[in-house]
């Protein structure tokens, strides 16, 4: 039987919120690409994981419609599952350690795709937004503490594919740090945590708390693949 895992990713330091992760670990049991969107689509998160290789910590990352060649949440979630050195993704290899309840990756902002970073007044403003028309991939971020480097933000994926509001976004506080060039304490969604710190040569360390919401021996042994 296949094992599908159930994280939340950057959660609050209460435990809570977290953006839920789905990661097959026995991803050589569905290889055809298809097949992974299909259950990717069907698990309904914002994105999927399969796990080609655990060892060398290979993967490969969906939303309900795409591909990713890099994602931030699913990087730092799988990491921590599999505790790994590195995550190799399409995109490149990704660092990863462990520090105390931090789980940190390293990446690069030209791995992340493209979102619009959109600066408003104050944190009331970000609360106040709501969710605008489908078409743009748009992370909306204001200054609490602009001395602390503290941010709220909220992120949506404008996609159409369920998914209005992204409760923790770990590429885009990527590339947020990276237009700003300084260390960030991010709150976004419901009361997510993610941390992120630039790095030499444009590398950018994101972290955050990562929870095991529940394990299903048969996720993926109830799905049919084409072909079978």
């Amino acid at each position: 039987m296949d094992a599908l895992d159930v994280l939340r990713v950057f959660c609050g330091p209460d435990g809570r919120h977290g953006n839920e992760l789905g990661v097959v670990r026995d991803g050589a049991r569905m290889r055809v690409p298809g097949d992974r969107q299909a259950f990717a689509a069907k698990l309904g998160f914002s994105e999927t994981v399969f796990v080609d290789d655990p060892e060398r910590g290979v993967i490969d990352i969906y939303t309900p419609t795409l591909r990713l060649p890099f994602a931030g949440h699913p990087c730092v979630g799988t990491a921590w599952l599999l505790d790994v050195p590195e995550l190799v993704t399409p995109a490149g290899v990704v660092e990863a350690r462990q520090d105390g309840e931090f789980s940190w990756i390293a990446g690069r902002a030209d791995w992340a795709p493209p979102r619009t970073l959109r600066r408003y007044g104050s944190a009331a403003e970000v609360d106040a937004l709501d969710v605008p028309p489908e078409g743009e991939w748009i992370y909306a971020w204001a200054w609490e503490d602009e001395a602390a480097g503290r941010v709220r933000a909220r992120g949506f994926p404008g996609r159409g594919d369920g998914i209005d509001e992204d409760e923790a976004t770990g590429a885009a506080a990527l590339l947020l740090t990276h237009a700003l060039n300084r260390a960030l304490n991010i709150t976004q969604g419901h009361g997510s945590q993610l941390l992120t710190a630039p790095g030499p040569e444009d590398w950018i360390e994101v972290g955050g708390r990562v929870r095991l919401s529940g394990t299903s021996p048969s996720g993926v042994s109830h799905f049919s693949p084409s072909g079978v």
